[in-house]
């Protein structure tokens, strides 16, 4: 079978998720860029994080083995080896949270998370109160927020790490 040409960002694309050999940052998950199952229709969500953000890996480890209602490819964008979708940067990709839905919509910040959060179990609650007139604009200003503390966020959970993987004590 001849592999299909380029796509743009709005192109539904092919929905079969193919399995990338190692997550370089070990996220913990027994399958790394494992595949959720999700229903047998081949619907498939592609969710692209930063691998390399020690907050990132851990919040994408509560969502990885959650049963979603679709099926869910998680890409680590700071692996160079992942691909990236044709017409979108490593360094966007790397700014913000990003799901490509089964339809092919790429999404952004918050209105990625609200589309992530529908389709996992325990979560759901956080997309329904996304609905809600002007909840998903705050959402996206607090993430926002979140993105300019996020350096400083991230050497402090690094620093963390350091500290526990050394068997030492401190914050």
């Amino acid at each position: 079978m001849a592999e299909p040409g380029p796509r743009r960002i709005d192109d539904p694309g092919d929905a079969r998720a193919v399995a990338a050999p190692t997550d370089h940052h070990g996220v913990a998950s027994a399958t790394p860029h494992r595949e959720n199952t999700g229903p047998a229709d081949g619907a498939c969500m592609t969710v692209w994080y930063d691998g390399a953000c020690p907050l990132c890996r851990r919040e994408i480890a509560l969502y990885r083995d959650l049963p979603a209602s679709v099926s869910l490819r998680f890409e680590d964008v700071s692996d160079a080896a992942t691909a990236l979708p044709e017409g979108i940067s490593r360094s966007r990709l790397l700014s913000r949270f990003h799901v490509r839905q089964p339809d092919g919509r790429l999404l952004g910040g918050a209105q990625a998370f609200l589309a992530m959060w529908a389709v996992l179990p325990g979560w759901r609650w956080l997309a329904r109160l996304g609905q809600a007139p002007g909840v998903a604009w705050m959402m996206e200003q607090a993430y926002r927020g979140f993105l300019r503390l996020r350096p400083a966020l991230q050497r402090g959970a690094l620093r963390w790490e350091r500290s526990r993987s050394d068997g030492s004590a401190g914050p």
